[in-house]
């Protein structure tokens, strides 16, 4: 084994030991009980923006789930992109069956497509111009951002509107489930992939302060939004092509407190193609990359253990591609220890060649397991455990993604890699 390889082995190690260290931490914090304080009833105004483009294959029924919704003062607004299917035409049909509970903005080019952030800025400018917000406080107006193919919990309401209660609440991300989970192998993998992220990440930064906004089911009070206005008029959406973390940040940085609801879920499609996969979470990760900006805002205006969480959060580029480089050098020192063995005429290698790499790469799996057959009850404690074996390899998928965003990124490409439907 040359010098080199073994720097990166030990390089790699330390990574994963820190990360596994951070990660039990954030377990054992998860488990803490949370209480929500239920103050006087206030009535309030929930607004469901879902910002489209060429959806015409699951607009249907997250709207029809949006206006079945039991609770009053409800409102979905379809934010068509310039769509090139029939996406407007299903919502134009949403509004003539129900005129009180969806209206439709529909944007043109030149002004359309210049990704997510940039439509839902255009929906709360909407919003306001159209007269649809007239004589409600901002305070009491809750704006929730769902995906296209975005299916929400029936009392999605009624488990996020405690939050509010508390005025210094700015944002509640609900948990994100993958409502075609039973369609193979992975999409079993990616619902598994968000509980564990909302259960164990989310929930235990409820008690840090750092809870993230999600892309899909976030729920942001009105006044808050406010307070991240431009001084030009520009929205409190950014560009970036995970404006959803972004603005998670940035909310926080104004002095709101973002909560995790754990008692509901929206559900929405899960990728069903590797290289569509990887697709999307190179999208994500190069999003990671471009919030390194984020840094000095951070630094400067969030309380020293958020911040040193949300630092840590932002740095995870980084350790992934770091990271990535583990598997490549393990190899090569297999490869040196089994040509040693030949020439020594006996074999070299000991059993913590085994031991040892199991420990680091597969005890996280029996806490993963555990977790997820709480959410997934009929799929039994054992095969969860077996499944999350699986899903520490499903995680090499982030190498992947890694280097192709790293690539986009110093290639210049910014475009938004569009998650296609089925």
């Amino acid at each position: 084994m040359n010098d080199v390889s073994t720097a990166l082995i030990w390089s790699s190690i330390a990574i994963i030991v820190m990360a596994g260290c951070y990660n039990t931490a954030l377990f054992l914090i998860s488990r803490r009980g949370f209480r929500r304080s239920r103050g006087p009833r206030e009535q309030r105004f929930y607004v469901f923006l879902l910002a489209c483009l060429n959806e015409e294959k699951v607009l249907a029924e997250s709207l029809a789930r949006i206006t079945a919704l039991p609770a009053r003062n409800t409102l979905a607004l379809v934010i068509d992109d310039a769509s090139d299917d029939r996406t407007a035409e299903i919502a134009e049909a949403a509004l003539r069956a129900d005129p009180g509970k969806v209206r439709l903005l529909r944007r043109h080019l030149p002004d359309a497509r210049k990704g997510k952030g940039a439509a839902l800025n255009a929906g709360i400018r909407h919003l306001r111009s159209s007269g649809l917000l007239e004589g409600r406080d901002p305070r009491d107006v809750i704006v929730c951002v769902v995906d296209a193919d975005g299916r929400l919990d029936p009392h999605v309401v009624q488990a996020v509107d405690p939050y509010f209660d508390n005025p210094r609440t700015g944002g509640t991300q609900i948990g994100v489930r993958m409502y075609n989970r039973h369609q193979g192998l992975l999409a079993r993998l990616q619902d598994m992939e968000f509980v564990i992220y909302g259960d164990i990440f989310q929930s235990a930064r409820r008690t840090i302060g750092s809870v993230g906004m999600g892309g899909n089911g976030q729920f942001m009070r009105l006044a808050a939004l406010d307070t991240l206005m431009g001084p030009d008029g520009s929205g409190p959406w950014s560009d970036s092509l995970t404006e959803d973390l972004d603005l998670g940040v940035r909310l926080i940085a104004r002095g709101w407190t973002n909560q995790h609801c754990t008692s509901a879920a929206v559900s929405q499609q899960a990728v069903l193609d590797v290289r569509r996969l990887v697709r999307q979470r190179s999208r994500w990760f190069q999003g990671h990359l471009q919030s390194a900006g984020l840094v000095p805002l951070i630094v400067r205006e969030v309380p020293t253990r958020p911040a040193l969480d949300l630092l840590y959060h932002l740095s995870s580029p980084v350790l992934i591609l770091l990271t990535s480089l583990l598997p490549l050098s393990f190899l090569v020192a297999v490869a040196g220890t089994v040509v040693g063995s030949f020439e020594a005429g006996r074999p070299l290698v000991s059993p913590m060649w085994v031991i040892g790499p199991y420990v680091l790469s597969f005890t996280a799996a029996y806490v993963y397991g555990w977790v997820y057959s709480r959410r997934e009850q009929g799929l039994g404690l054992a095969r969860a455990v077996l499944l999350s074996h699986v899903f520490i390899f499903y995680g090499y998928i982030w190498f992947a993604a890694g280097w192709w965003g790293l690539w986009r990124m110093l290639t210049g490409k910014q475009t938004w890699l569009k998650t296609a439907r089925t």
